[in-house]
């Protein structure tokens, strides 16, 4: 690629001579590329964490002898038929946590029996008919097939996760495998070769290149795989060095759609997969370089290592929005956190990571991929990390994404914390929830924004909007006059304004309705009282036929309705809180959401309950305020008169 036609963002600003000409002279050999010593470091692999190992080899141990998952044919083409990606996708991740477990206790045992479950868990991949998730696959647009079209591959997520875990294997591995079954590194060298490192520099119309400027948390996950393929199973130079070449635009662009605050509009759950791969593919990238492309060029990518922290509830909650979960399911890799925050010297973010590394615990596990779990095991300073407490910051304002947290003091999640989310209903997994606000007692959501259920054909499809999750009438806003909030990027929050615990902002922008003048909401925490306050004022053009309008409240826990308030019994034992509005006569009818999927249910139980008040008797010009007080013990009982 001609030099003026390269996308110029902080990499090229930190690194204006690099190109494929410079990575030929500085990348180091494939054997020393990645930064993880091979099983033949005795050293390293003949004692590694112990609570780790022991761990890893239970689930080994138990399936051991036993069949592996079938990815099937029918279930890949379900997806086409029903829409089900699940069932098939499950399959390909528990073949991965069971390779990852064979490789580490292979490394560390050099055993024959570990060996050939490598063998076997290499040799299924290899002859695996596609890599592609089928949710991804472009082979029934482009082919008009539900199966995978073997001479066509497509590059997505699934097909980097393959060619990065076969091309850690091969680090890891390589001499004991060669000794033990000859010819296998040869067979992953051709797959990975034709499936992923030749599609990705042939192909440049991938949309996850953000070459539209449309750049998401796909571009630094399937960059940062290819990147680990390329130095480790690519021997000639040129070749790859303009492998990692593409790698480095990819990235580029990547972080230059970062904002300066760091936000994600993804939300936390995204971050892990987005900005924390794009830290560990540059963090490689200086290693494999010898230094030469180092460095974390862009304030934007340092602020970023605060996201995680600075969305924190309390405990295991986060808060959350578009489609990621308020409580993640499993481990995160806290590891690369903690060495993300070492290079850019947050000391924050790096308490909030060592605040999950507990002394005599796994170091990490399987599920989130050999690579990460290889750097968790061989990082001596995270191995060696001290508990710390979580930063929880006192007040949080990312202007980007216009989301707001505040919460009583710092360093403890005690009483009631506010967020509130202005912004737009096109951002990227985009929830309609402009102005939707979450308040968590002692760090456990209370008003909540329930997340998003199982992947299915329908939530990136014409039907998104369909699913309850997603509508606004399921968050924390009005329903005006019978409207819902509507998708899209014009449809926004108006004039926000964000002082000391409080939002101001007007939401008429998010609703497709011309009668609406303004619909102004304030949230504010009350620092003083430890209360939680939220005024809507309105002002509407007249219409007598217009539907009722209604605020909506969506809540966890046990919900005891009264006239003008309902009290709460939190989850997790958080304790209790009391809703007051006024006008007090506003009526108010609750709906109980069974929660049948198992990701609403693993987050919140068998149930929420959305409260939906109704305010049309206020007429056209009319203020509602909603006020939230923590319940203490000695307080009046739940319904009682204060």
């Amino acid at each position: 690629m001609p030099p003026n036609d390269r996308f110029a963002g902080p990499l090229a600003a930190a690194w204006p001579d690099t190109g494929a000409d410079l990575l030929a002279r500085v990348l180091v050999p494939p054997a020393e590329a990645l930064p993880v010593p091979a099983a033949g470091d005795r050293a390293t692999w003949a004692r590694p964490d112990a609570a780790t190992l022991e761990h890893l080899r239970a689930g080994a141990e138990r399936e051991r002898g036993t069949p592996w998952p079938e990815t099937l044919a029918h279930l890949y083409a379900r997806f086409f038929r029903d829409g089900d990606r699940d069932a098939y996708e499950q399959r390909v991740f528990a073949r991965h946590r069971r390779l990852t477990r064979a490789a580490v206790l292979a490394a560390a045992t050099l055993d024959g029996g570990w060996l050939d479950e490598v063998v076997d868990g290499v040799t299924l991949l290899c002859e695996q008919s596609g890599w592609c998730w089928p949710a991804h696959d472009d082979t029934r647009a482009v082919h008009g097939a539900v199966l995978p079209t073997v001479t066509d591959p497509c590059l997505d997520l699934g097909a980097g996760e393959v060619a990065a875990q076969l091309a850690w294997v091969d680090h890891l591995l390589g001499e004991p495998l060669d000794a033990h079954t000859p010819g296998l590194r040869t067979r992953v060298r051709y797959e990975v070769d034709r499936r992923v490192l030749t599609p990705f520099a042939r192909r440049r119309d991938w949309h996850w290149l953000g070459l539209d400027g449309d750049v998401h948390n796909w571009s630094p996950w399937i960059h940062g795989n290819v990147l680990v393929a390329a130095l480790r199973l690519i021997d000639d130079q040129s070749r790859r060095a303009a492998l990692v070449d593409l790698v480095v635009q990819g990235l580029d662009r990547y972080v230059a759609a970062l904002p300066a605050d760091g936000a994600i509009d993804e939300g936390y759950a995204y971050w892990w997969n987005g900005a924390c791969r794009a830290h560990e593919a540059l963090d490689l990238l200086a290693h494999a370089t010898g230094g030469a492309l180092g460095g974390v060029p862009g304030e934007a990518l340092r602020h970023t290592v605060a996201f995680p922290h600075r969305m924190h509830l309390g405990g295991e909650w986060y808060l959350n929005h578009a489609d990621g979960s308020a409580r993640p399911a499993g481990g995160q890799p806290w590891h690369a956190l903690h060495r993300a925050a070492r290079r850019v010297g947050d000391t924050d973010a790096r308490a909030h990571a060592a605040a999950h590394r507990r002394p005599g615990e796994p170091v990490a596990g399987e599920e989130h991929g050999l690579g990460r779990l290889l750097r968790a095991l061989t990082d001596p300073e995270w191995v060696a990390a001290e508990p710390a407490p979580p930063p929880l910051p006192r007040e949080v304002w990312l202007p980007s994404t216009q989301v707001l947290l505040a919460r009583p003091a710092a360093g403890s999640p005690a009483g009631l914390t506010l967020a509130v989310k202005g912004g737009h209903n096109g951002e990227h997994h985009n929830h309609n929830d402009v102005g939707s606000v979450v308040v968590a007692l002692d760090g456990v959501p209370v008003l909540v924004d329930a997340g998003r259920p199982t992947y299915t054909a329908q939530t990136f499809g014409p039907g998104r909007y369909d699913i309850w999750t997603m509508r606004s009438d399921w968050h924390n806003v009005p329903h005006i006059r019978g409207t819902a909030q509507a998708p899209g990027r014009a449809h926004a929050a108006r004039d926000v304004t964000a002082a000391a615990g409080e939002l101001r902002l007007d939401l008429a922008g998010a609703y497709p309705r011309s009668d609406i003048r303004h619909w102004r909401r304030t949230a504010r925490l009350e620092r003083h009282s430890g209360r939680i306050v939220v005024v809507d004022d309105w002002a509407l053009d007249p219409d007598a036929s217009a539907a009722p309008t209604h605020l909506h409240l969506l809540v966890a826990g046990d919900v005891r309705i009264g006239a003008g308030h309902a009290d709460v019994t939190a989850l997790d034992g958080a304790g209790r809180v009391r809703l007051r509005w006024q006008p007090r006569s506003a009526p108010c009818a609750s709906t109980t959401r069974v929660l049948d999927d198992p990701m609403l249910a693993g987050v919140w139980g068998q149930r929420l309950t959305r409260l939906a008040i109704d305010v049309t008797a206020a007429g056209t010009t009319g203020t509602f305020a909603l006020t939230v007080e923590q319940v203490h013990p000695h307080d009046a009982p739940p319904g009682g008169s204060r």
